[in-house]
């Protein structure tokens, strides 16, 4: 069975934009303000506004959860426009597509799509604990894509192409990292595969 979330990005490996990507860092600053940086540190500010509001609904939902086994409708919808801005920001901000994302929800060759759980919900209770040996392993993963996204800018600049393998290799944690954030946002139940796929 599929995991309950599923994220999508259009490849755009050849004929890249050289002059916006090589402003890429400066022109991804409002999207970061707005949902945070490709990287998660605390140096970077971590997950910017709208992000910062959605975590904060996340521990409302989680009384909820734990209480009642219901999450409210609107703070499910909040975390999600969140979360396929982000899906969008991060798309652009690591290099994988050359189109500036819309600010807010509008269509983007990226995309993520999260279904929802059924019945009433309370195994919410040590979410946070679960999700640590995926945040160990992304921070390792997080570290590589990051000298990778580097390696690419450079070959994107010169080359005018992104290295299939490293964009692969990309789009994979992106996929890893979205996916653990759908599960501390409490969007899913199901534990997330420790998979690039």
């Amino acid at each position: 069975m599929p995991y309950p979330v599923s994220i999508v990005v259009e490849p755009q490996l050849e004929d890249r934009n050289r002059l916006t990507s090589a402003f890429r860092p400066i022109l991804a600053i409002p999207h970061a303000i707005l949902v945070g940086p490709v990287y998660f540190s605390a140096r970077t500010g971590g997950f910017g506004l709208i992000g910062a509001a959605a975590y904060v609904l996340a521990v409302v939902s989680w009384f909820t959860l734990l209480f009642n086994g219901l999450q409210l409708t609107e703070i499910r919808e909040f975390c999600l426009y969140y979360l396929r801005w982000r899906t969008r920001a991060v798309a652009y901000m690591a290099l994988f597509r050359d189109e500036y994302p819309p600010f807010g929800d509008v269509a983007y060759p990226t995309s993520i799509e999260v279904a929802a759980p059924a019945g009433p919900r309370r195994d919410v209770a040590l979410r946070l604990l679960f999700a640590v040996p995926h945040l160990g392993v992304l921070f390792l993963l997080l570290l590589a894509w990051f000298a990778t996204t580097v390696i690419a800018w450079f070959a994107i600049l010169f080359t005018g192409s992104y290295p299939a393998a490293m964009y692969g290799f990309g789009v994979g944690v992106m996929r890893w990292a979205l996916r653990v954030e759908a599960y501390l946002l409490l969007l899913v139940d199901e534990y997330p595969p420790f998979s690039l796929e």
